[in-house]
């Protein structure tokens, strides 16, 4: 550090003093060409981080993103593929019929039907996110909604639900899809009692974030009640704590770390 002969102290030549500074938010695109690459390649990296961590079980587990030229197609994993393998160019493109119309593997049912349903009822819901997860599973086995026991939770106040149409249930019939995203109708999240998390948002940055942390706010919970009581923040300050960090553009922000880590370590999801 240096003192220049008025008082400005400076370090490597660069004076202390306050500087401009800015965070980039979501990107906006030129064309729907380069919204639909974007949204693909989020998509294929989103589930890669889902299998890095361990979100994935045989062939159960889905991420979906609406076409930004077509709303009423979407982008889905294929069926029985690894999430830690996925890349742009093994997505699948499917309409609310189930019809693949862009790929060559088939699409899980569950997926279809599911997913398809919540698209069609929340046109709010761009992407959504779905597996098997561990902690997500067992919490969902009580059939309660997460309490306000930490800052994470806090994230969910007042804005999931818990689900128990279908619980339980591999579902596969279409009625039984729209039965479960009719009691879905709004709110970032899902708990479907005896299967697992849900969660939606406006990108798939944003609706992947929700479930990763989510999914760590049921294991605190579990671990919180196991070893006793845990003690509820007020609803004056969960309610605070909710604006501060549960809307869209805070989810999309706290998915970016996990992006800069996966575009560096798997550069080949964008083939």
């Amino acid at each position: 550090m240096t003192i220049t002969e008025s008082g400005v102290r400076t370090i490597d030549g660069v004076e202390l003093t306050p500087k401009a500074v800015t965070l980039e938010g979501p990107p906006e695109f030129a064309s729907v060409e380069d919204e639909r690459l974007h949204r693909k390649q989020k998509l294929a990296g989103a589930l890669r981080i889902f299998g890095r961590c361990g979100f994935g079980e045989g062939v159960a587990g889905h991420i979906t993103v609406r076409d930004p030229e077509f709303p009423d197609h979407f982008w889905v994993n294929p069926f029985a593929m690894s999430f830690r393998h996925v890349k742009v160019s093994d997505l699948l493109l499917v309409n609310h019929s189930g019809d693949v119309v862009y790929g060559k593997r088939p699409v899980n049912r569950a997926a279809f039907v599911i997913h398809s349903a919540i698209h069609q009822a929340r046109p709010d819901v761009i992407a959504a996110a779905h597996s098997h997860s561990v902690h997500g599973k067992a919490f969902a086995s009580l059939g309660i909604p997460l309490d306000p026991i930490t800052q994470d939770s806090c994230i969910f106040y007042g804005d999931h639900r818990v689900v128990t149409e279908q619980g339980g249930a591999v579902v596969l019939d279409l009625e039984a899809g729209k039965e479960l995203a009719a009691a879905f109708p709004t709110g970032k999240a899902a708990i479907h009692q005896n299967h697992g998390l849900f969660t939606v948002g406006k990108t798939v940055d944003e609706a992947c974030f929700w479930f990763l942390t989510m999914e760590r706010s049921c294991q605190a919970q579990l671990l919180a009640m196991a070893a006793g009581t845990p003690k509820k923040i007020d609803d004056t300050m969960a309610t605070y704590t909710f604006k501060q960090t549960g809307f869209p553009e805070a989810g999309w922000l706290c998915f970016q770390p996990m992006w800069q880590e996966i575009c560096h370590t798997d550069p080949d999801l964008f083939d």
